[in-house]
């Protein structure tokens, strides 16, 4: 990178510290934000997630905020074990990836503080929880829709993402028979249409294409593109090598198409795509208000996520593409919507326009930009490395 460019990275690397320090606590209980105006809770998923820019960052602050969530939510954990979606709130309850990021986020600030039994108690119960998600008990989770962090979006069943974290937290706490038996399962090839043998288990890889299927279950199924779930495959090991290096140069390519069809007005991919439409079968009234093409979970620009792309450039080898991403990913966050700030770290961008439209100022959007810059600047992604490793496969 110029001169220039590696100056902007450095700035809103500064800008993204400010953030987390200024949403490190907040009203309830002292607990982080999620955001540094709009979303004064603590929610569970944002935080867990962004438990990768905390420890990246080798900052004490954010690591004691990881912490300090980390123990209110195993005082708030339900007695069977479900992790709920509010920190501070054991009511607010029903979300599948509270419990698994939970699991992740506690095996991330156990290394990372040398302290392998924290929470000891609380991991456990989280696990046996998880056991009990597998509707046919052979590893793999379904799922509720709207469930996960998409709480406008339909995803039902075997959900990639969902089971990805699994994955990620299998590996992490050692359990690498289950790991391995869940890796095979996502990467069986899944039956579109209505010719499945009833014998036969779920996949959830796409025929004839190099990526994941948002989700399966029985006759049910979505061969969108999932950016978030697919790049944690990449991250984790879940895709080989060879099928991680295509992946990448499909949503490439893919992008390329849609910028051509004046789809995507960024350098970075949405969330979801190929956008539903009001005439496609998977539309839901409901979409045209909170969720239409190119906006929110139908195929909105995430910071967050974008972030989770940089790194998954970085794990399949391709640092070029890595470093364009992340220049792309500095000019993403910037722009501010709701309050006139220097640096805006928004929730989502409107697709074809490039137009923040979220709450400014997310903690996870600050964090994994934190995040993929540190995969670009030591051209290896923290954490994952081991996930990769392990390869339970």
């Amino acid at each position: 990178m110029d001169k220039t460019s590696l100056a902007l990275i450095d700035q809103a690397k500064a800008a993204a510290l400010d953030v987390l320090h200024h949403n490190a606590r907040g009203p309830f209980q002292g607990l982080p934000r999620t955001a540094g105006w709009g979303y004064p809770e603590p929610y569970t998923r944002d935080l867990m997630i962004s438990a990768l820019g905390f420890l990246a960052t080798g900052d004490d602050e954010l690591a004691d905020a990881l912490r300090r969530t980390l123990v209110a939510l195993a005082a708030n954990q339900t007695p069977r074990g479900h992790i709920p979606s509010l920190a501070h709130d054991p009511a607010d309850r029903g979300a599948s990836d509270t419990t698994p990021l939970f699991l992740f986020g506690l095996a991330l600030y156990r290394r990372s503080a040398n302290r392998p039994e924290f929470l000891h108690d609380a991991a456990q119960k989280a696990l046996t929880w998880m056991q009990y998600q597998s509707p046919d008990d052979r590893v793999m989770v379904s799922q509720m829709p709207t469930s996960d962090w998409r709480d406008e979006q339909v995803v039902m069943g075997f959900g990639l993402y969902v089971n990805a974290l699994v994955y990620a937290y299998l590996v992490l706490f050692g359990e690498h028979q289950s790991a391995r038996r869940l890796r095979g399962l996502m990467n069986r090839l899944e039956v579109l249409g209505e010719a499945k043998n009833p014998h036969e288990h779920e996949g959830l890889v796409v025929p004839d294409k190099p990526y994941y299927a948002l989700y399966s279950y029985k006759l049910f199924n979505s061969d969108r593109f999932d950016l978030l779930g697919n790049s944690l495959a990449i991250l984790t090991g879940i895709a080989s090598p060879d099928r991680a290096g295509e992946l990448v140069a499909w949503v490439e390519a893919e992008c390329d198409a849609m910028r051509l069809r004046k789809e995507l007005a960024v350098d970075l991919p949405p969330c979801l795509f190929p956008f539903i439409l009001p005439h496609h079968a998977d539309w839901r009234p409901r979409y045209q208000r909170f969720n239409r093409p190119g906006e929110y979970h139908n195929g909105g620009v995430w910071p967050f996520v974008g972030g989770f792309y940089v790194a998954a450039c970085v794990a399949a080898g391709q640092m070029e593409l890595a470093r364009r991403k992340l220049l792309a990913l500095t000019a993403l966050v910037k722009p501010w919507h709701e309050n006139e700030a220097e640096w805006g770290f928004n929730e989502w961008i409107q697709a074809q326009t490039g137009h923040p439209s979220g709450r400014d100022w997310q903690t996870w959007s600050a964090a994994m930009y934190l995040y993929a810059a540190e995969c670009v600047h030591r051209q290896s992604t923290p954490f994952f490395e081991e996930i990769r490793g392990v390869n339970p496969g």
